[in-house]
């Protein structure tokens, strides 16, 4: 991590501090953040403790001070808050995209496979 730069013993400021995770390590994480919707809660806790302690290394909280707390001073979201942001985000610019196969993403599938694949019949012949 960027510890020489965002530490304690760094001597920049709070703010450029925060500039700096959110230009630099932010969107490392980030990337693909649409589609961690179907991700298992245990991936997304994993970024959630990076983010955590990044922040609180960022504003040199001690330990009793909640991560609630550091997030709403802050004003950087958790994980979980960013996902349903960004997925929404999508979403929404998916519903007036002009290419008809975009818009068929958004149309659910009409039955649930599970471990049964049922698969086309063109392709068997």
């Amino acid at each position: 991590m960027m510890n020489w730069l965002i530490g304690r013993k760094s001597k920049l400021t709070i703010e450029n501090k925060l500039l700096l995770y959110k230009a630099i390590i932010k969107p490392i994480w980030s990337y693909g953040i649409q589609i961690w919707g179907c991700a298992k809660p245990s991936d997304t806790q994993i970024i959630q403790r990076i983010q955590s302690k990044t922040v609180r290394i960022i504003f040199n909280a001690p330990w009793y001070v909640s991560n609630k707390t550091l997030h709403k001073d802050s004003r950087i979201p958790f994980v979980e808050d960013e996902i349903i942001r960004m997925t929404n985000r999508y979403l929404l610019n998916l519903t007036g995209h002009s290419n008809e196969q975009v818009n068929q993403l958004l149309v659910p599938p009409e039955a649930r496979r599970r471990l049964h694949r049922q698969w086309p019949t063109d392709v068997l012949k």
